[in-house]
């Protein structure tokens, strides 16, 4: 018997997807987005929130549940959208977030509705995809838990949980951030100003600012210590999400080895780490043994690497029930510093040893329909700095993609595709480029639906010399399998015989090292348009990124909510 086609595959999985849903349940959600002056690092500013806090609230379901979020605009004088990151969008491509790719943005004073299914267990987050508005606070945590009983049910077991929201913060407004950006010569963020956990963080200048008549308080209630109570000889599992703007972080719990189990929504082989790196984007799930001295505190310690550290290392507590320490009582030791910020071998290895769990393991198909290699180079375009893939920075369009092919608004964007690679023979990624003049366009990869696609991105020097960055790369509305890691210059005719297709791990998020390249593979099997992306707020800004469309025509009538801008406008 044949294979279906593609278009009756994909409405039997709509089908499926509906049937599940008929049986579970319904989470809604009321938000609204304002500005607020907060003090998360003790300083006060104006930060994005959703119902006065940040970061907002955590959201709960159970896989198979659909999540119904109804969110009103009251910024006054900035849209909003939000993108529901590592949540796949089967069928509701327009409610992936993306301002100019599925959705022009949500007006002040409008009201838009966001409707999914959560069709995975694991931990995931939300944060703003307009703008730099993430930067700025709205971000929060997806928990979804496995249906119980079913395939998916953890492969490990706790006595309870705690989540961990890994954030950096600046003082300066996103306004300010990307004016500096777009500007000749460009004015470069910095290193942020405090990372904080679960939404706190304390300046280390606060004493001296204050004395000069600054906003900062350390006694202010809204960045006091976050503390994390456990109870002895319980094993807890910690999920850990980063959703930093900037910031590869390393994360660790002073005296408590950490087992992982879990990265982006998929089980993992457990291995054991003193500490973890994250990259912005990345979810993890850890256990831990509450099996140290009971009558002191410990450190939880968030470090900036792969960037030399401008900032103060970001802490909270860890207390034991019935403990002699008060829970807030700072340990009696240094917090922890984590590795050498610029030991890339020890980062690389730990991204090398995360593999699926053997009992999870969903083998990717052995080859590939099409190889698109990315080489990512710092460039400038009429004296602007800026990022770019095969010598293109990428820019939004003003009408959605989704809305433009659904509408055959072509004109929308240029058809032109962008390159599928680059000089790779000669091009030497150690090397200031002699020439780093780049285009710009906000034209698309198309791809045929149901095809299998490689993605090989290629690391390299920026403009300083001897300078190369870690990128984490976000690609929307899939998961993708993680087949390799190199540090060099890829070689197509050699590297791919290097692949693990036994049982690599499946991520939505993933990072490519410096001067290194990180292979990755995917189905093209959900029907939409897809943003390809750095998840540093700063990088994306300037052009770092690309977009995937496939099956659009299988998309169902789009929403009218979703339109208003563009050529879409009247309509």
């Amino acid at each position: 018997m044949g294979r279906p086609p593609p278009r009756l595959l994909c409405c039997l999985f709509l089908s499926l997807s509906l049937a599940a849903a008929a049986h579970a349940a319904t989470r809604h959600h009321e938000w609204e987005i304002s500005y607020q002056f907060k003090s998360p690092d003790c300083v006060r500013k104006l930060a994005v929130t959703i119902n006065g806090q940040t970061p907002g609230p955590t959201i709960r379901a159970v896989q198979g549940d659909t999540v119904v979020v109804r969110v009103k605009n009251s910024l006054l004088t900035e849209n909003v959208a939000i993108h529901w990151h590592g949540i796949r969008q089967h069928g509701t491509p327009w409610a992936d977030g993306t301002e100019g790719v599925t959705q022009c943005p949500i007006l002040p004073g409008d009201v838009f509705t966001y409707t999914f299914v959560v069709d995975r267990p694991g931990t995931y987050m939300y944060h703003a995809h307009y703008g730099m508005q993430r930067s700025a606070g709205l971000n929060g945590l997806i928990v979804v838990s496995a249906k119980p009983g079913g395939p998916d049910a953890e492969p490990f077991g706790y006595d309870g949980e705690h989540s961990v929201l890994l954030n950096d913060w600046w003082h300066k407004s996103t306004y300010e951030q990307a004016a500096g950006l777009a500007s000749v010569p460009m004015g470069w963020v910095g290193e942020p100003q405090s990372l904080l956990i679960n939404g706190r963080g304390r300046f280390v200048n606060c004493s001296a600012m204050a004395a000069t008549g600054g906003a900062c308080n350390a006694a202010h209630p809204e960045c006091a210590t976050p503390v994390f109570a456990v109870v002895p000889g319980k094993t807890y599992r910690f999920r850990i999400a980063s959703v930093t703007s900037l910031s590869a972080l390393n994360f660790e719990i002073e005296g408590h080895e950490m087992t992982v189990v879990e990265a982006d929504g998929h089980y993992v082989k457990p291995f054991v780490v003193k500490n973890l790196n994250i990259y912005s984007g990345e979810t993890y799930s850890v256990l831990i043994k509450a099996n140290q001295d009971p009558n002191r505190n410990y450190w939880l310690a968030s470090n900036v690497v792969s960037r030399k550290p401008g900032t103060a290392t970001g802490t909270a507590i860890l207390s034991y029930y019935g403990g002699r320490s008060s829970p807030r009582r700072a340990p009696p030791t240094t917090p922890p510093t984590g590795p050498a910020w610029n030991d890339t071998m020890y980062r690389f290895n730990q991204s090398v040893a995360t593999v699926a769990h053997p009992a999870h393991v969903e083998a990717p198909p052995p080859r590939s329909d099409r190889t698109i290699l990315l080489l990512n180079t710092q460039n400038k375009i009429d004296g602007h700095i800026k990022w770019a893939l095969n010598n293109v920075s990428f820019t939004l369009p003003h009408t959605p993609y989704l809305v433009a092919m659904k509408g055959g608004l072509l004109g929308a964007f240029d058809q032109r595709p962008p390159p599928e690679t680059y000089a790779h023979r000669s091009y030497d990624i150690y090397a200031v480029q002699k020439n780093p003049n780049a285009t710009s366009s906000d034209g698309l990869y198309r791809l045929e639906f149901g095809s299998v696609v490689d993605v090989v991105l290629q690391n390299s020097n920026m403009l300083d010399a001897n300078k190369s960055e870690t990128h984490p790369w976000h690609l929307h509305g899939h998961d993708f399998w993680v087949l390799g890691y190199g540090i060099g210059r890829f070689d197509p005719a050699v590297h791919p015989k290097t692949y693990n297709l036994k049982d690599p791990i499946l991520k939505n998020t993933v990072a490519v090292h410096p001067y290194g390249w990180t292979a990755l593979r995917f189905k093209a099997d959900n029907p939409g348009v897809w943003a390809f992306h750095c998840h540093i707020e700063s990088h994306f800004f300037m052009g770092m990124g690309i977009v995937f469309e496939e099956g659009v025509e299988q998309v169902a009538e789009l929403p009218q909510e979703i339109m208003g801008c563009g050529k879409t406008k009247g309509h």
